[in-house]
């Protein structure tokens, strides 16, 4: 998710770039980061509009969430999955926690510059 350039939120989905390694796993390579902190919205929760505060990674670790930008679009993320947030200006977006799950998320912010190995989908590797 990001700005941009009429100020709105965007998303497209894709994937982190991930290459054979020991033991048959994938494995991504090393993304500098400074920060990770850990956040828990009880089930129910909803945020209006914003944006995110910094440009970082969102780790979904429990709960299902709907995000909602200003055009209408949604997109909705499950436990495992990743959102790489960097819609910081602009109209921004809004969510709302579906289920009876807690939303549980680790907030992983990376260094300015930091290559973050993130392929659109659709796209060649």
């Amino acid at each position: 998710m990001w700005t941009g350039d009429d100020g709105n939120s965007l998303f497209e989905e894709g994937m982190i770039d991930l290459s054979p390694g020991a033991r048959g796993d994938a494995v991504g390579q090393s993304i500098a980061v400074s920060a990770l902190s850990f956040q828990e919205t009880e089930a129910g929760g909803t945020f209006a509009w914003h944006q995110d505060p910094v440009p970082r990674f969102v780790l979904m670790l429990s709960g299902t969430i709907e995000f909602e930008t200003v055009s209408g679009a949604t997109f909705t993320l499950q436990p495992g999955e990743v959102l790489l947030a960097q819609d910081n200006s602009g109209t921004g977006h809004r969510w709302r926690l579906i289920g009876d799950a807690p939303w549980r998320r680790a907030y992983v912010v990376y260094q300015e510059g930091a290559d973050l190995q993130f392929i659109k989908k659709d796209s060649e590797r």
